[in-house]
């Protein structure tokens, strides 16, 4: 009897610490000239731990079945998951009506979710392998390891044009502001100023509906993490009503159909809070959806995984600050541009009217205009920013008229900060354009 005992709980500890027994789906089919992103669920993994993926072009086993020997045959190797992509979580393969029951998240969940995120690498070397005469079809191979043990299980990958077979997956997202300075993801914004425009390029695999909302990270709220950017397709049942939720600012519905690119419009400009000074951030967050091709068995019920992605969203910045202090950072950051002069002429009816005139610097509250002449003394003087000349008294310009002279226009803030600054132009008794030069 003591013998029997032993066995028995030898047996019931190997079923507990070495467990994986299937994974779902078994097949998937997948881009085969770009980027993919499935989500798989690896059943039955109690007590097992995985740190290692990687694709092969054959198996010496049939696809989803456990192995204790790698099953990738020799020479097949076409690649490695790296931990970069990596985006794995142990689940307690729990479905929407279990949620009200146990909200706690165990290490020991029975279950294991991945987000494959096929590398183009990879999907490059199954299509070389393929015009060499091979089979179109790869396979990514999953390690699971416990207590000294080893198992391996493989997922089929089929290879197709990344149109409407395969899950509804987002390879790239690109959002911006809509700005003069091209597509920035950063923003210097003033105080109670309307917002620019926001946009998102987004592609994908697949088709489906894109669905979520744009949220607003306000000064003092706590900061996301990976966690709460990734999209909730990417997490296991269980989890996805954890992730931080944020001011909602708008939210969005869209079909995509299979064609791989969109624009996403994103929040009303209206809508963009700039009226607190200090830092914020504009959060892409995409909900999952309904989507067959991506649908994976938990073994309790099946997951929606429509919108998964093989990274978190990229979030927008800005930060909102007074007049004066936005445009003297975007001075020092040489983002505004000089002035640039136009010229000094008499009045052809009277030689003796001299008039300074420049490009108006739109931030501009006042303008210093100096004026140098070869053996006279230098003369400046303060104009308003409304205008953009300067008419001097009569011995400014017989100074000016006597002798070669310069001139130049510098742009301030209300609070005396420079703006910006022109260069030095001569000044020549002629008064044709092309007598007026830069210095």
């Amino acid at each position: 009897m003591k013998i029997l005992y032993i066995v028995l709980m030898v047996l019931l500890l190997v079923n507990k610490t070495f467990a994986v027994n299937s994974v779902n789906p078994t097949g998937v089919n997948v881009n085969a000239t770009g980027v993919s992103s499935v989500f798989l669920t690896f059943r039955g993994t109690a007590g097992q731990i995985s740190t290692e993926a990687f694709w092969c072009g054959q198996i010496s086993v049939a696809a989803n079945t456990v192995t204790s020997t790698n099953p990738c045959v020799a020479g097949t190797f076409f690649g490695r998951l790296p931990k970069t992509l990596a985006q794995t979580s142990p689940s307690l393969g729990l479905t929407n009506t279990d949620l009200g029951i146990q909200n706690s998240i165990e290490n020991n969940g029975q279950n294991f979710t991945d987000v494959m995120t096929i590398p183009a690498s990879v999907a490059r070397r199954a299509m070389q392998s393929a015009q060499a005469g091979n089979n179109s079809s790869f396979f990514y191979v999953r390690k699971f390891e416990s207590a000294g043990s080893t198992q391996y299980i493989a997922v089929t990958c089929r290879m197709s044009n990344g149109g409407a077979r395969v899950p509804f997956s987002l390879t790239q997202v690109h959002p911006y502001f809509v700005t003069d300075q091209g597509k920035p993801s950063v923003h210097l914004a003033s105080q109670g100023q309307l917002m620019p425009a926001i946009l998102a390029e987004i592609s994908y695999n697949g088709t489906g509906r894109l669905k979520g909302r744009w949220e607003i990270v306000l000064p003092g709220d706590p900061e996301p993490n990976e966690f709460d950017l990734v999209p909730e397709a990417n997490l296991p049942m269980e989890q996805r009503g954890l992730q931080k939720r944020y001011t909602l600012l708008q939210r969005f519905d869209v079909f995509l159909a299979p064609t791989g690119k969109t624009t996403l419009k994103g929040p009303d400009p209206q809508l963009v809070p700039n009226q607190i000074i200090g830092p914020y951030q504009v959060i892409l967050r995409v909900e999952a959806t309904r989507d067959k091709e991506g649908d994976s068995d938990t073994g309790v019920g099946v997951s929606i995984n429509g919108g998964v992605s093989g990274f978190e969203m990229p979030r927008l910045r800005y930060y909102v600050a007074t007049d004066d202090d936005v445009l003297q950072a975007r001075m020092n950051a040489g983002l505004e541009k000089s002035i640039t002069l136009f010229q000094a002429t008499l009045d052809p009816q009277n030689k003796t009217s001299l008039r300074f005139s420049w490009l108006k610097y739109t931030s501009a509250k006042t303008y210093e205009l100096e004026v140098k002449s070869e053996g006279h003394q230098n003369f400046s003087a303060l104009i308003d920013g409304r205008v953009a000349y300067y008419d001097p008294p009569p011995w400014i310009t017989e100074q000016v008229m006597a002798s070669p002279s310069q001139w130049r226009v510098a742009a301030y803030s209300s609070k005396g900060n420079k703006l910006a600054l022109s260069q030095w132009r001569q000044y020549v008794t002629q008064t044709t354009p092309s007598d007026i030069k830069e210095k």
